[in-house]
């Protein structure tokens, strides 16, 4: 288990800075509730999971999640958007699908997403949905059908049966966008503005600030997405402030809500950007020498925090826009899709 008990360093950090940033109730969009045991591949224990997932968060449940955020986020009052852990290759999906139903269950305000795979039929998603009470899907290119998943398409493995499926229904879909140039891929910015349009009743949430993880991407996207009703954004796991301020303006700051990335939000380190590229800097995987500072790392969570409050220093924000960043937003659009599906569910 990942010791997330706060430092001094922590604790200095949430004092001086997010405290009052942070309001009394928050809504987290986008958290993981899984078993290590629903990774079915044979080489697991060596695979690219095991150091992370596998060794600090083998089990999460709804009372983990719920220990995090005392622990991080003291004296808020939490609730969740909840979807399983998409392990690449072999993954018991209607185990995983159970589970996060079953966990996030125990919270009356909290929901859960259905982990789909492109194979899906839309008998076997209506069946699951009907079972969990879920309230949108969580596809991931890990289960593209391209041959090169870096690259692959919104439709390679979110197929636009599924797609027609979640507008009768009125689901969310969680949509981690795949390609290097990831929301300024001009394909990707093609098929948003498509498929938003095609079927209005989809819900899209383009988690990781549509994969911007610096400034460049949404900046050049946000001019062609601003506007689009069904569409909003999450800021699970971006750490420049600069990415969040280009999300704020272009966007426009009522598309956007807090998540954690839950299980990730608790360990130490950050994302950093460089170039057209960024990558995950930890504890133990630099070489920097770092003498002249303290080296010690914080939550990624709370860097991610610090780059939400920072990218809105030009905007200035209300306390109600503040809430409505932290809950409101996520409040309004859980609880509508929910309705959606339990009217479609009883017709």
């Amino acid at each position: 288990m990942y010791d997330f008990t706060p430092t001094d360093l922590d604790q200095r950090i949430w004092a001086e800075e997010l405290d009052g940033f942070v309001p009394d109730r928050v809504f987290d969009v986008h958290t993981h509730i899984y078993r290590w045991a629903f990774n079915l591949n044979p080489d697991k224990e060596t695979g690219p999971y095991a150091p992370s997932i596998g060794r600090y968060f083998p089990e999460v449940t709804t009372k983990l999640a719920d220990e995090i955020d005392a622990a991080l986020l003291p004296g808020r009052q939490v609730e969740r958007l909840a979807f399983p852990f998409p392990f690449a290759g072999q993954c018991d999906f209607d185990g995983s699908n159970t589970y996060v139903a079953n966990e996030t269950a125990r919270s009356a305000d909290s929901a859960a997403l259905m982990l789909v795979h492109p194979g899906m039929s839309e008998g076997e998603i209506l069946a699951t949905l009907k079972r969990t009470g879920a309230i949108g899907l969580k596809p991931y290119l890990v289960y593209a059908t391209s041959a090169d998943r870096t690259e692959a398409g919104i439709t390679d493995f979110l197929p636009e049966h599924q797609i027609a499926l979640a507008d009768r229904l009125g689901l969310i879909v969680m949509m981690h966008l795949s390609k290097r140039r990831a929301i300024s891929d001009p394909d990707n910015i093609s098929e948003m503005l498509r498929l938003s349009g095609k079927y209005p009743r989809v819900r899209w949430i383009l988690a990781h600030c549509a994969r911007s993880y610096s400034a460049w991407a949404i900046e050049k996207a946000a001019a062609n997405l601003r506007g689009l009703p069904n569409v909003w954004y999450d800021t699970s796991t971006v750490c420049e402030a600069d990415a969040l301020d280009a999300l704020y303006n272009g966007a426009g700051v009522d598309r956007v809500m807090y998540g954690s990335d839950d299980m990730i939000g608790p360990m130490r380190g950050k994302y950093i950007a460089f170039g057209f590229a960024w990558a995950f800097l930890s504890e133990t995987n630099h070489q920097l020498s770092l003498g002249h500072c303290d080296s010690r790392m914080t939550y990624i969570r709370y860097e991610q925090l610090r780059a939400m409050k920072r990218g809105a220093r030009q905007l200035g924000l209300s306390t109600a826009q503040r809430e409505a960043l932290f809950h409101d937003t996520a409040r309004g659009l859980v609880d509508a899709a929910r309705n959606d599906v339990r009217a479609f569910m009883r017709s």
